[in-house]
C-alpha cells in the first residue's frame, strides 16, 4: 500500500519533539504567557464572524522571504522561510528544514501530490506550535478542487473530508477541512488546507499543528492568509 509523504513527515514528529523542538515554548505555562492567551490577544474578528490575527507584513512578493505565484498577509510574530533540500533552520513538527532530516529524506518530503513544498510559516515564534505551508505546481489543466482532494490523497490516514468553495475579493478557489490520524501516535488532530490555480501553476495553503488544539490556535493566521491571499500576476 502506498504512504503518502505527509503521513512520512509526521511519522518524524516524535523523534523531532523529544530531542528538543518544544524548547521554544519553555515559558509557555506562566500566566498569561502560554499559546491560548497569544491566540486570543492577537486575534480580531473577521468577515462572516471567523477570527483574524494581527499582520505582520505580506509575503510572496519578489524580495519578500518566500517569492511566489500568489501574495497574502502573514500573522504577527510568525516567521517565513524558503524551502528547498539545502535550506536552514528547524521545523518543530518535523519539517523539510529540519537540520535533523537528511538531504534525500526531505526531498521526498517536499512532494505531496502534484504540489511541492515552497514556503513554510512558522507559528513557533508566536507561542504555538505548527506550520501555515506553501505547496506550488506546474501549470496544467487541473481545476483547484481536483489539486486539493490529489494533495490530501497523498497524504495519506485522511478522513472526514469537507471540501466547499471559497471566494474573496481577490480570488476564489477550493478549501478542505479535515481529519488526519497518525498510526504511529495512534490519535487524530484536525487539518486544513486550501487551493487556488494561477497562471504559473496551482497552488495549496495547508495548516496543520502539533495536535487539534494548536491546530485550532492557529486558525486566525490561516483565516489572515486566506483573506488577504491574491495572485502575484
Amino acid at each position: 500500500m502506498r504512504v503518502g509523504t505527509g503521513t512520512v513527515w509526521r511519522g518524524l514528529l516524535p523523534a523531532l519533539v523529544l530531542g528538543g523542538a518544544l524548547t521554544g515554548c519553555s515559558g509557555a505555562e506562566e500566566e498569561g504567557t502560554g499559546p491560548a492567551a497569544r491566540a486570543s490577544a492577537t486575534a480580531a474578528p473577521g468577515a462572516h464572524g471567523k477570527a483574524t490575527a494581527a499582520s505582520g507584513g505580506a509575503i510572496g512578493a519578489p524580495g519578500s522571504a518566500c517569492e511566489l505565484p500568489v501574495t497574502f498577509e502573514v500573522a504577527e510574530d510568525w516567521k517565513a522561510e524558503a524551502v528547498g533540500s539545502g535550506a536552514a533552520g528547524g521545523a518543530a513538527d518535523g519539517g523539510p528544514n529540519d537540520p535533523s532530516i537528511s538531504e534525500e529524506v526531505a526531498d521526498t518530503l517536499l512532494r505531496q501530490g502534484p504540489v511541492t513544498a515552497v514556503c513554510e510559516i512558522d507559528a513557533k515564534p508566536a507561542g504555538n506550535i505548527g506550520f501555515l505551508r506553501v505547496w506550488a505546481g506546474e501549470p496544467a489543466d487541473t481545476d483547484a478542487r481536483a489539486v486539493l482532494e490529489a494533495f490530501v490523497t497523498a497524504e495519506g490516514d485522511t478522513s472526514r473530508e469537507r471540501y466547499r468553495p471559497f471566494r474573496t475579493a481577490r480570488v476564489s478557489g477550493v478549501e478542505v477541512e479535515y481529519v488526519f490520524t497518525s498510526r504511529l501516535l495512534d490519535e487524530t488532530k484536525k487539518e486544513r488546507a486550501l487551493a487556488v490555480t494561477t497562471a504559473e501553476g496551482p497552488v495549496v495553503l495547508h495548516l496543520g499543528g502539533l495536535d487539534t488544539e494548536e491546530h485550532e490556535q492557529m486558525l486566525p493566521a490561516y483565516e489572515l492568509a486566506k483573506r488577504t491571499l491574491r495572485t502575484s500576476a
